[in-house]
Parts: structure tokens; C-alpha cells; sequence
């Protein structure tokens, strides 16, 4: 999990700690011009401080680093920071002649030093520049999914409804053009506007379908709606893929039954995600009984994608169904970056590598075999383990790093940053740090059991810190990118899934509510005499006109929506359904984004009243009170209250005002309906 630092700030605090361990190290040992080292090294690590690396730079690095060694004699270690910074630049061959000196000028272990401070400062700083990189290409790879799934949806939908509608307009041009065709030629209009409204809901449904979301969304609203308390708890990620559709199914039934019984109190809706497969639980108090027939066919559906549906009453009457099907995800792009993990683990091997070979520079000549063997395990289990602590291997690696000095003394004691690291690694900071101090604390206590002078005891101590460190900001930094990367790809799945569940309540809002009314008028045409059924037919090439600028809306383009001229269209829509129709707006201007919602929220509303009542009076009004907007549909024609008439449409609906901080209510009396819609226009 990404810190609640900003990561790339994170990541350059890293590579400062880890810098600034390497000057203590040597300010402790007399040599103060590590601090101005260190200062011209920090040029390197922040971006804001690009303009300063220039050539002059690398010669005040080279002057403080030859002075502090040549002139003052101190160690040469501190030829990594300028060797380090000649990684960085053009001019990196200039770092094996710097090398060469280091091993001139100092004894072999400073020398090693030397090179391992240039490699780090060389892969830190990268790592950290990766880091960096993929913070910030984390919305571009967003966008471009969204792009990419829009163009793909696009042309998915120009491919079928686009010719159905270019079929209905030619159809009904060539009815107004030869009226004597009127019977040979309607037939097919009729066709296929009923071909493409089947061809818009299964789009829908498929756009839909790879993910839960928005039938948690419409569960939600159903059951508060009812005055059933709803609680949700989503613990899976989007998208699911065909798996999206059959946990719909299972919820939507489950929902629809508690709603049904109308005892139920409470109702819990629970997702899980775990070892490749994806659960949904739905448990609510309004059962009588564990058996649901409605249940039956998707029992057989998700076993046959694999999967299990099971039910079962509790003593206290409480329903749990229970759906387990295998989670897999819609085609997203994923990006990677294998070479940050490569170059982490190969500076890694070169630290722990190096800091071997200085240890092994101290052992006896005797016991360098047996004391190799140990490093090695010891490099074994650091690289083994960079993806993950475990207690088994801190407890073997704390046995590696004591019990040895009983045979290497002095020579094992810088081994102790070997268990510092992982330490740092496996534990919350607040342990940790207690943690790697008392670590400290007993190389200090070991190194005066073993009679080494103090500048001794004290080098080996703090080493113990910095070698933890170094080892901490190489894993942490590989471990920065790969979760970086997986965000990204979250987001990449976020944006695809926004996309599909925008067109899928487009086609079902827009596109839909335009070819229903379409295929109302084609009928009713045929009812008509010529004269008539011409005036009904002009209308209908307007609203295939329309349609196309829905289309165009659904692949991503978007229109302009007019409140007003929505209304109209729902008067003619329900006076050709025999409808009466009382039309009242008094909303003045609005905000575009309102306009289009409201717009789109009367367009669901007619279409309910077409498809669930029988309405004979349906009222349409607006009004503007202290900073809001209310659109209010009221239709009489109501059956007894049950089902989910439009639920999809209500969860769509609820999804599209709470964007703009609206609300959507509804309410039933006697055989009315209402459905109000509230926004802010400010």
C-alpha cells in the first residue's frame, strides 16, 4: 500500500537519508567537507535544483573531494559522491578514472566503499527518478484506457444500432417520398427500430455487466426507497468481467425477494475478493423460508462459469446467499517496468557483495572459507527475500549475524546492517526504529567486549545504521515503483470500467428513450390513415435524426441537452400514447452539466411511464428555489406496489445527480407515481 506521503517526495527522502548516513559517517571521522559533499550531491536528487548541473558542478565535487582526501587526509569513500554524480551525467567514463585513484590514493576497503557510494548514489537517484516518472503517467495511462475503450465502444455501436438507425431513415424517406409503399415499406421500419432497441438494451447490458457497481448502486437505492436499512461493503475490484453479470443476476434477485416479502428490516450486501475468485453475500431479515425457485436457473448458470450459489436461513430468520464465482478482469492494458526491479536487485548484490568482500578483508586467512560460506547465506536470504519479511528468516538472520562473532570477532560486526535492513523492511516505524537502535546498541556492546578502541566501536556502530539504510532505500524504492505500476493499472481499470458503465447509462437513458419512443410512433403510424400516419412519420425521422446525435453522445462526443426541448419531446412521445400531458417550467437558466442531467432524468421517467403503467394523466414540472433546481414527473396508472420497475434506470439515475451533489427521490399514493429530481445549479 502506497504511504500517505506523497510518493515521489517519499522516494527523494529516501535517497536523502541514505546520503546523508554515508557524510555522517564520515563527518565522525574528522572530515567536515562530507557535509559540503553531501550539499553538492543533493543537486542530483531534486529535479527543482536542475538548472544547477553544469560542469562547474562536477569540479566543485571533484576539488572537495580530492581536497578532503589528498589534502586532509580523509577517506577515500568519499570519491563516491563525485563519481556517483559522473554516473549521472555524459560524462560517466570519467568515473573509472576517479575508481582508479580511490585505489591508489586508499587501503582496499575505502576504495570498495568508494565504488559501492558511486553505485548507490548512481541507482537511488534512477530508482528514485522512476519513481517520479510513474507518479506522474499515472492519469495519462488512465485517459488512455478511457480513449481507448471509447474509440473500441464507438465502433461497436456504429457497427449495429448506426446501421439500424441509417435503415430507419431510409425507410421512413422512402415512405414520405412514395406514400403507395406506406404498407410494404413500414413493416421493415418497424423491424428495425424493434432490432435496434433490442440491439440498445443488450448493449447496455453487456457494458454493464463486467462490473457490480452500479447494481450495488441501484440495491442501495431500491432498498432505502423501501425503507429498508441498507449496508454495503465492497472489497473487489473492477472490473469483473463476465463474472459481473451472473453477481448481478444473483443480486438483483436476492434484492427483489427481500423487497418482496416487504417484512424485511435490514439487508447487508458484502463483496469479497480472494485467491482468484470473487464472492458476493447478500443477507437481509425478510425471509421465511431458504428456498428461492427464482434462484434455480442462476444456481445452474454460475456452476456452469465454475462457481457455487448456495442459501440458508438462519434460526433468527435471517437469508444469506452466497455466491462464489472465479474473478477475472476486462482487457486492460497493463504496463510494467522490469528494469527498476532489475536494477534494484543487481545494486543490491553489489552492496551486499562489497560489504562481504570489507568483511572478508578482516578475517583471518584461516577462517575466510567458512566465514565466505555464511555472506553467502546471508546473500542468499537478503535476495530470496526482497519481496517480503518473514519472522522465520529475521529470526534465522538475527542467528547469522550474532553467533558468528563468537568465531570472526571483530571482522563480523559490520554484518549486523545485514539485519538492520530487513527490519526496517518488515515493521511499522514506530517498532522498527527501537527495533534497529537496539540492534545498534549490541554491535556497540560487542565491539567493547572485544576491546576495539572507541573510533572503532563507534564506526562499526553506525555503520550498522547506514548499511540498514542502504539496504531499506534499494528495496523500498523497487517496492515504490512496482506499487506505482499497480496503481496505475488500478486506475487504467477504474477509467475502462467508468467508461463502459457512462455508455451502458447512455444507451439505456438516451438512445434507448429515443428508439422506444421511435418504435412507438412506427406502430402507431400503421394504425393511421395515409395523412396522419405521414405527420407521425416526420416525427419519427426527427427523432432518427436525434437518435444519431445520441449515438454520437454514447461513443463519447459530448452534446448539449436542452431541458426544454426534452420536454416537448416527452409531451408528443405521451399524447401518441394517448397520454394527457400538463407541462409546467419555470426554471430559468442552468449550468450545462444540470441541463443534461435533468434531461436525462425526464427521458428515464417517460420511459417508465410508457413501459410501467397505464397512465392516462402524466404531469411534468420544474421550479427554482434558494439554489437548487427540482424536475417532478408525476403519472397515475400504478399498480400495486412490488417488482423494480426501472431499476436500472433509478440506480442510473442516482449515480448521475450524485455526481453534481442532486438527490432523486420517489414516492408512491394510491395509483400515482412521482419521481423528483434535485440539483443544485450553483
Amino acid at each position: 500500500m502506497l504511504s500517505q506521503v506523497p510518493v515521489p517526495r517519499l522516494a527523494r527522502g529516501i535517497v536523502v537519508a541514505v546520503l546523508a548516513a554515508f557524510a555522517v559517517v564520515y563527518l565522525l571521522a574528522g572530515s567536515f567537507l562530507a557535509v559540503v559533499a553531501l550539499g553538492l550531491q543533493l543537486v542530483y536528487v531534486f529535479r527543482s535544483l536542475q538548472r544547477f548541473r553544469r560542469p562547474w558542478l562536477l569540479a566543485a565535487q571533484a576539488v572537495v573531494g580530492y581536497t578532503a582526501t589528498v589534502g586532509l587526509g580523509a577517506s577515500v569513500g568519499l570519491l563516491g559522491f563525485l563519481s556517483g554524480s559522473l554516473l549521472l551525467t555524459p560524462l560517466w567514463p570519467l568515473a573509472l578514472p576517479v575508481a582508479v585513484s580511490a585505489a591508489v590514493i586508499g587501503p582496499a576497503d575505502s576504495a570498495i566503499s568508494m565504488v559501492l557510494i558511486a553505485l548507490l548514489i548512481y541507482g537511488l537517484t534512477r530508482l528514485t527518478d522512476r519513481v517520479e516518472e510513474a507518479h506522474a503517467a499515472r492519469l495519462a495511462l488512465a485517459m488512455a484506457a478511457a480513449a481507448e475503450e471509447r474509440l473500441r465502444i464507438a465502433a461497436e455501436l456504429s457497427d449495429g444500432i448506426g446501421r439500424g438507425l441509417a435503415a430507419i431513415v431510409a425507410g421512413v424517406k422512402v415512405v414520405l417520398g412514395r406514400p403507395e409503399r406506406t404498407a410494404e415499406v413500414l413493416g421493415d421500419v418497424v423491424g428495425a427500430a424493434r432490432r435496434s432497441l433490442a440491439d440498445t438494451r443488450n448493449a447496455a447490458a453487456d457494458y454493464r455487466a463486467t462490473s457490480l457497481a452500479p447494481e450495488v448502486t441501484t440495491a442501495r437505492a431500491m432498498l432505502t426507497a423501501a425503507g429498508i436499512k441498507a449496508e454495503v461493503r465492497v472489497g473487489h475490484s473492477e472490473p469483473l468481467g463476465p463474472a459481473g453479470a451472473l453477481l448481478s443476476a444473483v443480486l438483483r434477485e436476492a434484492v427483489t425477494e427481500a423487497l418482496r416479502q416487504r417484512t424485511a428490516t435490514t439487508c447487508v450486501i458484502e463483496t469479497t475478493a480472494a485467491n482468484g475468485t470473487v464472492r458476493l453475500r447478500v443477507v437481509h431479515d425478510g425471509a421465511r423460508t431458504a428456498e428461492d425457485d427464482n434462484l434455480a436457473d442462476l444456481v445452474r448458470q454460475v456452476e456452469q462459469a465454475g462457481g457455487t450459489l448456495s442459501t440458508s436461513l438462519s434460526a433468527e430468520g435471517r437469508l444469506t446467499v452466497d455466491a462464489v464465482l472465479p474473478g477475472t478482469h476486462g482487457p486492460v492494458r497493463t504496463i510494467d517496468d522490469p528494469g527498476s526491479y532489475r536494477l534494484s536487485l543487481a545494486l543490491l548484490v553489489a552492496v551486499l557483495v562489497g560489504f562481504s568482500a570489507k568483511a572478508l578483508l578482516l578475517v583471518p586467512g584461516g577462517l575466510v572459507v567458512p566465514a565466505a560460506a555464511c555472506l553467502g547465506v546471508i546473500v542468499f536470504m537478503q535476495i530470496r527475500s526482497i519481496t517480503g519479511r518473514h519472522m522465520p528468516s529475521l529470526v534465522l538472520m538475527a542467528l547469522l549475524t550474532y553467533l558468528p562473532i563468537l568465531v570472526f570477532g571483530r571482522a563480523w560486526l559490520g554484518s549486523a546492517g545485514f539485519l538492520a535492513g530487513p527490519i526496517l523492511l518488515a515493521f511499522p516505524w514506530a517498532v522498527a526504529w527501537p527495533l534497529v537502535g537496539g540492534v545498534m546498541a549490541s554491535v556497540a556492546a560487542s565491539a567493547v567486549l572485544l576491546g576495539l578502541p572507541f573510533p572503532q566501536t563507534v564506526n562499526f556502530t553506525v555503520s550498522t545504521l547506514v548499511t540498514g539504510l542502504v539496504v531499506y532505500g534499494l528495496v523500498r524504492l523497487a517496492q515504490l515503483v512496482k506499487e506505482l505500476h499497480q496503481a496505475r493499472q488500478a486506475l487504467a481499470r477504474s477509467a475502462v470500467v467508468e467508461e463502459r458503465l457512462r455508455a451502458a447509462r447512455d444507451l439505456h437513458d438516451l438512445l434507448g428513450h429515443s428508439l422506444a419512443a421511435i418504435l412507438l410512433k412506427c406502430e402507431l403510424a400503421r394504425r393511421l390513415d395515409p395523412e396522419r400516419a405521414r405527420a407521425e412519420l416526420e416525427d419519427v425521422l426527427a427523432m432518427a435524426e436525434k437518435a444519431a446525435t445520441d449515438l454520437r453522445v454514447v461513443s463519447g462526443e459530448q452534446q448539449a441537452m436542452s431541458l426544454a426541448v426534452e420536454a416537448e419531446s416527452a409531451r408528443s412521445v405521451l399524447a401518441a400514447a394517448g397520454i394527457e400531458v400538463e407541462l409546467a417550467l419555470t426554471h430559468g437558466e442552468l449550468p450545462a452539466e444540470v441541463e443534461n442531467v435533468l434531461g436525462t432524468v425526464l427521458r428515464e421517467a417517460v420511459t417508465n411511464v410508457l413501459r410501467h403503467s397505464s397512465a392516462r394523466h402524466c404531469a411534468i414540472t420544474t421550479v427554482t428555489d434558494d439554489g437548487a433546481v427540482r424536475l417532478q414527473v408525476r403519472n397515475d396508472g400504478v399498480g400495486p406496489a412490488g417488482g423494480r420497475p426501472g431499476s436500472a434506470g433509478i440506480g442510473n439515475l442516482t449515480t448521475r445527480l450524485a455526481a453534481l451533489d442532486g438527490r432523486l427521490g420517489t414516492a408512491r399514493e394510491d395509483s400515482w407515481f412521482e419521481l423528483t429530481a434535485q440539483a443544485p445549479t450553483r
